[in-house]
């Protein structure tokens, strides 16, 4: 019996050591459920077989030459074998994945991706898919290391905190799944399939019946009626819409419905109104142009604009404070604390991360803090916590080439900071005319709460500032 199979041989063990199975069978019924349930497992086991082994005291030689030829035939030439992956196990318990909590008010997301299948083995930590919020993407993770067994959501599904999305067997459980990567049921019986096919018709009798159904005359064609000439057919007065075929339909991500909300809340809510400036960024651009190489020295990045204008709208927060409040009910809640929030474009959509504390800043641990906080953002690691809050926006659409824009306010807060692309303009200056690089910049305000000379005080102060930055180390 050399050419035994390790899948016959471990079914012959399971048969002689199964508790169901003892080892001289006087109730046929137990021993046809086990060999049923084996045979579904690792072959098919024939209805006599099953019959003459129920009837059989003694499992020796004849259970070898019965259920080796079984195996032999069924098991190792079945194309379903070969698409079955097996894991032993010796615990098997059934672990629940559920959605992790999301964060301070969010309560559901989408499902974008999934990293397994079924079947699949995940240790410990590995990520099996991730969820899409309105505000980050999150990973839902195992806590346990085993099998899939089953995935119970698909992409795009909407799915809450504590939902069930997935099912882990415990431990290095056994699951079989078929070539799709589903799982796989026990499959019947030759018997049963015998049965089932007799009650089918088969390929001869329907060939029989089709002549018969065939043999009665088919009913005359009604006369067609001519078709009018190319000239006597009307022209067409709707007008002609492209195909159907030429447009695509794509669900919103849970973060782009999220920012149409909130963009749709904000025009609705609030008073909007934007006041403008320019500003010439000369002082600034040679600044930079002369410490660059130090700053990036001492401190391992360079000196950006972005760390000037977020020092200029602390100092014009400070002097024109009704910016930094908001209005909330009968109330005017008043801030004595900036923290910024600094719109940052992705792939995925606008996330806006938050600067905190930034009056306590210098222009490297501004630097620093932005450009960690972009990363996390466009890697898709941002947290919930890093974009709560926030007194204050600045959006640069200038990084894009924009070059005048209406920002829209970030609920809750009551205005945002347009910065726009730098571009050579004639400029007078001391009663001569020259190339100056400038920029435009826009406040975008709830009138609500503040006032048009608020408003144009705080661009101006701004515009101070970033051309002049010494007033910052003199505080004027």
């Amino acid at each position: 019996m050399a050419w035994r199979s390790k899948g016959f041989l471990y079914m012959r063990r399971a048969l002689k050591r199964s508790p169901s199975l003892p080892p001289t069978c006087h109730d046929p019924d137990p021993c046809l459920e086990s060999l049923r349930i084996l045979g579904g497992v690792h072959g098919h086991v024939s209805s006599r077989t099953i019959r003459v082994l129920s009837s059989s005291s003694i499992y020796g030689d004849t259970l070898d030459k019965l259920l080796a030829r079984q195996v032999q035939d069924n098991w190792l030439e079945n194309h379903w074998r070969r698409s079955v992956r097996l894991f032993a196990s010796a615990q098997g318990q059934k672990i629940n994945i559920v959605v992790p909590a999301m964060g301070e008010s969010v309560s559901e997301g989408s499902i974008t991706e999934y990293s397994i299948k079924p079947g699949d083995h995940v240790n410990a930590g590995d990520v099996l898919m991730q969820i899409e919020t309105d505000k980050v993407t999150l990973d839902v993770r195992t806590d346990v290391s085993g099998a899939v067994e089953k995935i119970l959501v698909k992409p795009g599904d909407t799915v809450k905190v504590k939902d069930v999305v997935a099912v882990v067997v415990e431990g290095d459980a056994y699951v079989a799944t078929d070539a799709q990567g589903k799982p796989s049921e026990t499959k019947a019986s030759p018997a049963l399939s015998k049965e089932v096919k007799s009650e089918t018709p088969s390929k001869s009798d329907g060939a029989a019946a089709a002549p018969a159904a065939s043999s009665s005359p088919a009913p005359p064609r009604p006369s067609r009626t001519p078709e009018p000439a190319p000239s006597q057919v009307a022209k067409a007065t709707e007008p002609q819409l492209p195909p159907k075929e030429r447009e695509r339909r794509v669900p919103m991500t849970m973060l782009r419905k999220r920012v149409a909300t909130r963009l749709k809340d904000s025009q609705n809510t609030f008073a909007l109104l934007t006041t403008f400036n320019e500003i010439d960024m000369t002082n600034l651009m040679e600044l930079r142009s002369q410490y660059n190489q130090k700053f990036l020295e001492k401190h391992g990045l360079k000196l950006g604009f972005m760390s000037c204008f977020v020092k200029a709208a602390v100092s014009a927060l400070q002097q024109q404070p009704v910016v930094n409040a908001v209005i909330d009910g009968d109330n005017i809640i008043y801030r004595d604390y900036v923290d910024i929030s600094i719109a940052v474009g992705t792939k995925k959509g606008l996330v806006v991360p938050v600067v905190r504390n930034v009056e306590k800043m210098n222009f490297a641990e501004i630097e620093k803090t932005i450009n960690e906080l972009a990363t996390k953002a466009n890697n898709g690691t941002i947290s919930i916590d890093e974009m709560a809050g926030g007194t204050f926006t600045i959006s640069n659409g200038g990084v894009y080439g924009s070059l005048l824009s209406t920002p829209i306010i970030n609920p809750p807060q009551s205005a945002i900071l347009g910065m726009h692309t730098i571009q050579k303009r004639p400029m007078v200056v001391k009663d001569s005319i020259v190339a100056r690089p400038m920029m435009y910049i826009a406040l975008t305000y709830d009138h609500r709460l503040i006032d048009g000379r608020e408003a144009v005080y705080f661009l101006g102060r701004i515009k101070e500032v970033v051309e002049d930055p010494r007033r910052l180390l003199l505080d004027v």
